[in-house]
């Protein structure tokens, strides 16, 4: 009786026992449901999973990757603690489907959430560069648009990929999983605090630690601490620059020095060569004028060489000054880029800055020495260089011509164009007019070979004298009449006839030939007037004069013959 009252009481025990284990396996199974996140103990790991007991009997297998670090190496053992995510309490191998990999994500969603409500920064690492911008790993998936990648928008933005920031999170939705981060946002206010220390340092004439953070053609951006200053690419340096990135890369730590500043507009402007001295300032003393010097030539253009004489001087060798009888048409016919060359100091303003230079000077110049060699008055004999409009040139020495104007070729002749009379290669002969040494002209002439018919006319062809002339030329006032080759002289209309006459063509036409009386005669002005009614006149009278031609007949002879037929 004892014994089964034992027993009973065992029994009892055991139903006891029995009950609490199903109310624990039913606590635990009230833990474990679908769609949560609960912990779990790592019973074993196994080639490519890991077996994780979650409690009440219940076990699931996890792929391995879902541990391993970005090195690949797992980041647990056997009998580790770890939280999982529940996708399935049982499936058709009655094991539950768990998910290490999403237990994180929903805890790191968890945890951004809490930032977003904190106003917190969030850490991450710019994986891949996507439509519009980058994708950047915070523990899930998020989006950088490109506008949000730094203060001012970048092309490149490869660059950033693999490297590490703080971001801000401007938009949150978890229920879409959107989460869209500006780096922007926290250099702004990272900025706005630099800025307040800075503005209370600038100052012009301040000297100033900063970096490059942008390059243009025209300069270069250097932010000095929440603020940027234009350093542009004439304030960089005393010498020649031709783009920034000669002098200067983004990233550069530089000195600078404030030149102007605007606080209304937060304008700064920058300088570099400010904080050496300028090169210019006894430049007078040391490149007196007709010094000789050495330089580099830096730069070519149409009419010149920039020669480099030190870092911050450079003068102008101008195409005229490199050669005394070259016609040098561009400067590249002489010098190269890069060239160092022998030349003389013709001029300095040091205030313009500005130094001509010459190359030509360094020899003697042959048109000094032309006036010796060619007198006022000297005949020479050359051969046509070149016909212009203007005239011939005529080459008298090598480099050197000399020039005869139109007006200077014939006494006479009306040449409308030098090509009328002359050909290129012509050897002509021609008289010394004058030489300009200063200017570098020759001039020569054709005609002073001759003696001027215009200057012996007034004694050839005096007042009253009767010539035999051809119609040239009529006009409304009259006719021209060509007495000698190449000199012609006006009938005017009330001297074509004894007779009132309104239009000189009803009297005479172009290529008669007629008897005229010379009535003036100008030699400087180069004009002789003549008449047919005076000579009409005298004739009807009895009392003309009569001449022979010029070449046979004096005053004397037609006197004598007058005289004689009186006589008779």
């Amino acid at each position: 009786m004892d014994k089964l009252f034992v027993d009973m009481n065992d029994a009892d025990a055991a139903l006891n026992e029995f009950a609490a284990l199903l109310a624990e396996d039913e606590g635990a199974r009230k833990q474990v449901r679908e769609g949560g996140i609960t912990q779990g103990v790592v019973l074993e790991i196994t080639g490519d999973s890991v077996l994780v007991d979650i409690g009440s009997k219940s076990e699931g297998r996890i792929d391995a990757d879902e541990f391993r670090g970005r090195d690949g190496v797992l980041t647990i053992k056997a009998g580790d603690t770890v939280e999982v995510f529940v996708q399935s309490r049982e499936n058709e191998h009655g094991q539950c489907v768990l998910s290490k990999r999403e237990a994180d994500r929903l805890k790191m969603w968890e945890q951004i959430a809490t930032k977003v409500e904190n106003d917190e920064v969030v850490r991450g690492t710019i994986i891949n560069r996507v439509k519009g911008g980058l994708q950047v790993d915070i523990g899930v998936k998020a989006f950088l648009p490109g506008s949000q990648v730094e203060l001012r928008p970048t092309r490149n933005l490869d660059k950033f990929i693999g490297q590490d920031f703080d971001f801000k999170i401007i938009k949150f939705n978890k229920k879409r999983g959107n989460i869209v981060l500006s780096r922007r946002a926290l250099l702004e206010e990272e900025r706005e605090k630099l800025k307040e220390k800075t503005l209370d340092k600038l100052i012009e004439g301040a000297i100033m630690l900063g970096q490059v953070k942008n390059i243009t053609e025209y300069g270069a951006f250097v932010d000095l601490g929440g603020i940027d200053g234009l350093l542009h690419i004439t304030d960089m340096s005393w010498g020649r620059v031709n783009h920034p990135e000669e002098v200067l890369a983004i990233g550069d730590e530089i000195t600078v020095k404030i030149l102007k500043f605007n606080p209304e507009t937060e304008r700064v402007s920058l300088g570099m060569k400010q904080l050496l001295p300028d090169p210019w300032a006894h430049a007078d003393f040391r490149y007196p004028v007709s010094c000789q010097v050495l330089g580099r030539v830096v730069s070519l253009i149409d009419y010149g060489a920039f020669v480099e004489l030190e870092e911050g001087i450079e003068g102008l060798i101008h195409i005229s000054e490199m050669s005394w009888t070259q016609r040098v048409k561009h400067p590249s016919k002489v010098v190269e880029k890069g060239d160092i060359v022998a030349c003389v100091v013709l001029k300095l303003d040091a205030e313009a800055k500005k130094i001509s230079l010459g190359m030509k000077q360094l020899e003697p110049n042959p048109w000094s020495l032309l006036e010796e060699r060619y007198p006022v008055g000297t005949r020479i004999l050359g051969k046509i260089r070149n016909i212009t409009d203007f005239g011939i040139f005529i080459g008298i020495e090598d480099g050197i011509d000399g020039l005869v104007h139109i007006s200077d070729m014939s006494w006479t002749q009306k040449i409308k164009h030098p090509s009328e009379a002359f050909q290129k290669g012509d050897e002509v002969e021609a008289v010394v007019l004058n030489i300009d040494v200063e200017n570098e002209r020759f001039s020569l002439g054709i005609k002073q070979l001759a003696e001027d018919p215009w200057e012996t006319l007034p004694e050839r062809m005096p007042p009253g004298h009767v010539a035999t002339a051809t119609i040239t030329k009529i006009t409304d006032f009259g006719a021209f009449a060509e007495v000698e080759d190449g000199i012609e002289g006006l009938v005017h209309i009330s001297e074509l006839s004894t007779e009132h006459v309104d239009d000189p063509n009803d009297v005479v036409k172009p290529g008669d030939q007629v008897k005229v009386e010379v009535i003036s005669v100008d030699p400087k002005e180069r004009k002789i007037a003549l008449s047919i009614k005076s000579y009409q006149q005298r004739a009807e009278r009895g009392t003309l004069r009569e001449y022979r031609d010029a070449s046979e007949t004096t005053l004397g002879d037609v006197l004598a013959r007058h005289l004689a037929g009186k006589g008779e």
